[in-house]
């Protein structure tokens, strides 16, 4: 994944009222730096999709115009190109855009790729593409709001019979059973034991009394450790119900609005006797189809589900809840799901879970309502 949205140095404000110059401070920055271009390089779940959806594909690359938004290290401007597109614009915010250039001009193919340092908001191209590829997806999908810059370049450059690559796009979520909520519990407590320590340290020692500040200290570490969701690659072992789909993106016609906020319904039953539930892992998967006037021969699937054996670097977002019911086979969980961009940060996201339990036999518990944080 590469770099572009709403942002670049400069101090300008964005369309959405996002300040340029702290955007590229807090979130493009970090896709300038190699050790990060290899973490998602060594992903290969996620490299090979790519590749295959490009090199199973390639009669739909032959000859075509190539737009690849946030092009990073400028791998997948790169396979275009070898899949024989005729031009491959590989667009990047940051100065990554000189590394992709020389790897480029190492392959033999600056003839073909033209890596263009800036965002697809701000820079202008000289034709319209026939293909816009992107590897866009944040932590599960959303975060980082990166897919509103492909949106961007879509409406701008994308030919009306274009394709996207990937095409489609869904979030998943499940019931699970894990031990991270003990350990965060663990955690949480042991935070505020030492800050009862510090309290006394330094009342003793400088004469200080800081105990006014224990409510805002333990509310800021209840948020970091129990309202926080966690990056976790899970067993499938670890589902306790049905998966459901909470959102569905058809990358071609979806909107900025759309994705803006996420809203859904779903009861998910439980197919695990006697345990309890622990939370909820949410993950993601895109496919590579083409479009409808440019079908793919095959079409490829990312996804980044919990996998015995390849887990990737998304992993799932787990939401952990406290205290975990006890739930049994045939139990149904109706679940309210939202999720909203952050007030403070437009890249992360706000989740609320409303729950009720509709048990087989026995009283249902009182329903549970329960805020998160995607950081």
């Amino acid at each position: 994944m590469g770099s572009s949205v709403n942002g670049g140095p400069g101090g300008r404000v964005s369309n959405n009222g996002v300040d340029k110059g702290v955007d590229f401070a807090n979130y493009f920055c970090t896709y300038s730096f190699l050790y990060h271009q290899k973490e998602m390089l060594c992903d290969r779940v996620r490299m090979d999709a790519y590749y295959n959806a490009v090199f199973q594909n390639k009669e739909q690359f032959v000859g075509k115009v190539v737009l690849d938004v946030g092009t990073g290290s400028g791998i997948l401007a790169i396979w275009s190109a070898q899949a024989g597109a005729k031009k491959v614009y590989a667009v990047e915010a940051t100065k990554m855009s000189e590394h992709a250039r020389e790897l480029v001009k190492a392959n033999g193919l600056e003839g073909v790729v033209e890596v263009i340092e800036g965002t697809v908001e701000d820079i202008n191209l000289p034709e319209k593409v026939d293909i816009i590829i992107s590897e866009w997806m944040g932590y599960f999908l959303l975060r980082e709001s990166m897919f509103d810059s492909v949106i961007v370049a879509r409406d701008r450059w994308l030919k009306p019979t274009g394709a996207m690559y990937p095409s489609h796009a869904r979030m998943w979520l499940a019931p699970i059973k894990t031990g991270l909520g003990d350990q965060r519990i663990n955690d949480y407590e042991s935070s505020t034991d030492d800050w009862h320590r510090f309290l006394d340290e330094t009342n003793t020692y400088y004469g200080v009394d800081m105990s006014v500040l224990t409510r805002p200290f333990c509310e800021e570490q209840n948020k970091y450790y129990l309202q926080t969701s966690i990056w976790n690659n899970l067993h499938p072992h670890q589902l306790i119900g049905i998966p459901g789909i909470i959102k569905e993106i058809d990358c071609l016609t979806a909107t900025v609005e759309e994705i803006l906020n996420v809203r859904a319904n779903i009861s998910s039953s439980i197919t695990e006797e006697k345990t309890r539930l622990c939370g909820f892992a949410g993950w993601f998967d895109v496919h590579f189809r083409g479009s409808k006037q440019s079908p793919a021969r095959l079409e490829i699937e990312l996804t980044t589900a919990p996998s015995e054996n390849n887990g990737t670097h998304w992993g799932q977002q787990v939401f952990l809840l406290h205290p975990t019911p006890r739930v049994g086979k045939g139990d149904d969980v109706l679940i309210s799901f939202s999720m909203d961009r952050s007030k403070e940060n437009h890249r992360l996201m706000e989740v609320e879970f409303g729950l009720e339990m509709r048990h087989l036999a026995g009283r249902n518990p009182q329903p549970i309502k329960k805020k998160f944080y995607i950081e």
